[in-house]
């Protein structure tokens, strides 16, 4: 995928006023509009004009495009890094189906770039009219959040920082760092949401505060995998605890469990857990994966013991093939 830099499409610099990205889309729009304009290309550049607009006078789309894009340059290969719009606040219906996406490309029929849809065709602000109604309530914004999964084993308190666009008084789009105290459930999950009454778009009139909806993801962690309420370990054995069975400790974020590992477990092979995975109403469990590691050849001592059991076993590696 080729990266759009949106500003040149524009013609505008990086920090030009939202009344400057106003005035440069009437500007082009007028010059390569497809019923008046002699451009052979009009269609193309209309089409590429609007999908810029349609980011730049955005400010919370236009604060996580500068972010993601200030160090590429147009037509560059590119591909978003997971998580690239994370702790950004943006208005609407948030981050999963149902954002008020038309399909076919683009919103409202608009046929735009894979560039365009891999980063905000899920992200498009489904903002109010609220001109001068009283009383209006705020937009519900949304946000994702990373935290480590353990975090789901007992729940707990975390400070949360977010970014929230906004326009100052001269035009330009700033962010500013916000940082919440947030509850984390026990027994949350991966792409469930917590809801922060009252923290979303001030409202009009008068109105009440919209709601600020933060999506949970987890941070990787290091040979664990989370499935829903499932958890994979993956757990390094030694070669003769894998042969002659061995009971282990296997540690948990809600404290260890001694395992017993059956004699003669191969690589890969899984033990169950039950009821120790996430916890909930339901609680998932814990599969614990076998990872048979073996010894390094780095002594005289376990050279001979190496060659020993080559000459001693009768073990035949490749049979099968």
């Amino acid at each position: 995928m080729e990266f759009r830099d949106y500003y040149e499409v524009m013609g505008v610099a990086r920090d030009a006023t939202q009344d400057e990205v106003k005035r440069a889309y009437r500007k082009l729009a007028r010059k390569y509009h497809p019923d008046v304009s002699k451009e052979g290309d009009a269609e193309e550049r209309f089409k590429e004009v609007g999908e810029a607009y349609e980011v730049l006078k955005d400010a919370e789309k236009r604060a996580a495009y500068d972010q993601l894009g200030s160090n590429h340059k147009a037509g560059q290969e590119f591909q978003p890094p997971p998580g690239w719009d994370e702790g950004f606040e943006f208005s609407g219906a948030g981050s999963n189906a149902g954002r008020g996406y038309t399909g076919g490309g683009g919103f409202g029929g608009a046929q735009y770039s894979d560039f365009f849809e891999d980063l905000f065709a899920q992200r498009k602000s489904g903002g109010r009219q609220q001109g001068s109604q009283f009383g209006m309530r705020g937009d519900d914004r949304h946000a994702r959040i990373v935290i480590d999964f353990r975090d789901s084993y007992t729940g707990t308190q975390r400070s949360i920082s977010l970014h929230a666009p906004e326009v100052t008084a001269d035009g330009h789009v700033v962010t500013k760092e916000i940082t919440l105290n947030v509850k984390i459930p026990k027994g949350i999950q991966a792409g469930q949401k917590i809801r922060l009454a009252g923290q979303g778009g001030i409202g009009a009139g008068g109105g009440k505060a919209g709601d600020l909806f933060l999506e949970v993801e987890f941070s990787p962690a290091k040979r664990y995998r989370i499935d829903g309420a499932n958890v994979y370990l993956t757990l390094p054995v030694a070669p003769w605890e894998a042969a002659l069975g061995a009971t282990v400790a296997v540690p948990l974020p809600s404290g260890s469990v001694e395992l017993k590992i059956p004699p003669n477990s191969s690589q890969g092979s899984k033990l169950r857990l039950k009821g120790k995975g996430l916890p909930g109403k339901a609680p998932g469990d814990m599969y614990v994966l076998i990872d048979v590691q073996l010894p390094p050849a780095d002594s005289e001592v376990a050279k001979d013991l190496y060659k020993k059991m080559s000459e001693e076993l009768p073990f035949a590696p490749r049979a099968d093939l």
